[in-house]
């Protein structure tokens, strides 16, 4: 079984005060300081270190594509929301993975995160087959696009469009601090919800354009998880 899964995050604003030994500072001015001193990369978005995690959502599928099983949380207790993900992930002994920039910043974060609360996470989650960079089990778009790094990296909502699919129609990334503040964890899960389908549908075509999904079977599995996608945006 493979679990297609995106998780959603905000920055750790306790954790980066002390980082910053700065405990003066709005939320906003010190988010603005952090990304300036901590970030790594141009946009100045945090590395995953400094973030936490309020929402996941993961699918299951089946090696041949087939989606089987859709499971979610969200919520303020983050040591809650790892606990639920561990358990989903337990579910099947041999998982394989995808995502879009998982390896980037997804599951570095549940290793932080699970250090900060002391939990422990699936053994299979350190296994060779997860952590070795080329792994068929272990599978990253931006990887698999990039040529591991050849070429440059895209982004999901840039190969939506390469396919004529329409992605991020609930929210960009950077609105999701805006909806924790506002309340909204439901529709943040949601637009994670979104994302996740949106990365299954890439690696379905991906998998049909090298030849590994008949035309057939990849034409009935595109066209139900197209339609899934335009219900979870229609939720908005």
């Amino acid at each position: 079984m493979l679990f297609v899964f995106d998780v959603e995050t905000i920055p750790d604003f306790d954790f980066i005060r002390r980082v910053m030994n700065d405990h003066e500072s709005s939320e906003d001015d010190l988010l603005l300081k952090a990304s300036e001193e901590l970030a790594r990369n141009q946009s100045g978005f945090l590395p995953p270190m400094y973030h936490r995690m309020i929402s996941w959502v993961g699918l299951w599928i089946e090696n041949s594509g087939k989606p089987a099983q859709k499971t979610a949380w969200h919520g303020e207790d983050e040591a809650e929301g790892l606990t639920a993900l561990f358990d989903a992930l337990l579910t099947y002994k041999d998982f394989g993975l995808i995502h879009h920039n998982g390896r980037g910043f997804d599951l570095p974060l549940l290793t932080y995160r699970s250090m900060k609360h002391n939990l422990q996470m699936p053994l299979r989650l350190n296994h060779y087959d997860i952590r070795y960079r080329f792994s068929k089990s272990n599978i990253d778009l931006m990887d698999e696009f990039s040529n591991y790094g050849a070429s440059s990296y895209p982004k999901l909502k840039h190969l939506g469009q390469l396919i004529d699919v329409p992605f991020k129609q609930t929210a960009e990334g950077n609105e999701v601090l805006e909806m924790y503040r506002n309340g909204e964890l439901g529709k943040i899960e949601n637009y994670c919800h979104e994302d996740v389908m949106a990365t299954y549908i890439v690696w379905l075509r991906m998998k049909y354009t090298v030849g590994e999904i008949p035309e057939e079977v990849f034409t009935n599995l595109n066209e139900r998880a197209v339609n899934k996608l335009k219900e979870i945006q229609a939720l908005t």
